[in-house]
Formats: structure tokens, sequence, C-alpha cells
């Protein structure tokens, strides 16, 4: 899980800095390697490989609003839904958030990695399948 104090301007010009919480879950990592064909690191290679920016922009959107939760207040559950995430699109946080991972390649490097669960690469070996992960730095196109 991936914690991110993130300070804006709100629409009444106060400074206010939130909390926000990302995470994926594995049945979530799943159903998004089985979305994208050739799975989401397949498709994150080849953009790169491509420089195709709106590709690029649409996975870290997809993979941002898939990841976007909050905690209850017990610990035991993150709670995900349409209106949350709309809710958070909604906000100066998500627009400053969104543009810092799709301009700096190291940023959008460490919530891929953040946002994945603990033990998903060592499960992926033990199924004999790939590994999820983020693309090298220095190969990621920015805007």
């Amino acid at each position: 899980m991936l914690k991110r104090e993130i300070t804006y301007e709100d629409f009444n010009g106060n400074s206010v800095t939130d909390t926000f919480y990302f995470n994926l879950t594995k049945s979530e990592l799943i159903e998004m390697e089985a979305k994208y064909k050739g799975g989401l690191e397949a498709i994150i290679i080849q953009i790169v490989e491509t420089q195709d920016k709106q590709k690029l922009i649409n996975i870290f959107k997809d993979v941002i609003l898939a990841s976007y939760g909050k905690k209850s207040e017990d610990g035991r559950r993150f709670i995900k839904s349409d209106e949350l995430r709309e809710e958070f699109t909604q906000t100066p946080a998500y627009d400053i958030f969104f543009f810092e991972l799709a301009t700096n390649a190291e940023k959008g490097a460490e919530f891929i990695k953040g946002i994945l669960p603990k033990d998903f690469e060592e499960e992926m070996k033990k199924l004999g399948g790939g590994t999820l992960q983020p693309p090298s730095v220095r190969s990621t196109p920015s805007l």
C-alpha cells in the first residue's frame, strides 16, 4: 500500500494537505494483466519503445484510479468505489499527482512499485509466470 500526502490549493484558495492511499490486490493485478493484451508489463514496455504518450497516460490513469481507495478506520478493509474515484478526480490533488506521475519517470516507477502487494512477485515466480516490473526509469517517455 502506498500512502501519499499531497498539498494543494482548494477551490476556496486554502492550502490543504490530505493523505491519499493507493493499493492493488493480487486479484486486481491479475484482472489488469488480463485487460491488456500481453499483460500490463508488455503494454508498458511497448509504450516505452514506441514513445506512445497517449497510451502511457491512459494506463497511468487506469492504474491510479484502480488503486485509489480509503482505509477503513479499523484497517481491515480498503474501500474502493466509483464514487470515491470520481470524488478524487475532482480534486486539485488528483491533478497534481497525475501530472507528477505522467511527467516524472522515476516517480511513476516508484508509484507502480509502491502499489504492488509485497509478495506478488514471489507468488508469480511460484506459479511460473513473469513478474510485473516497472520499466527502466531512463527509458520511460516524459511529456
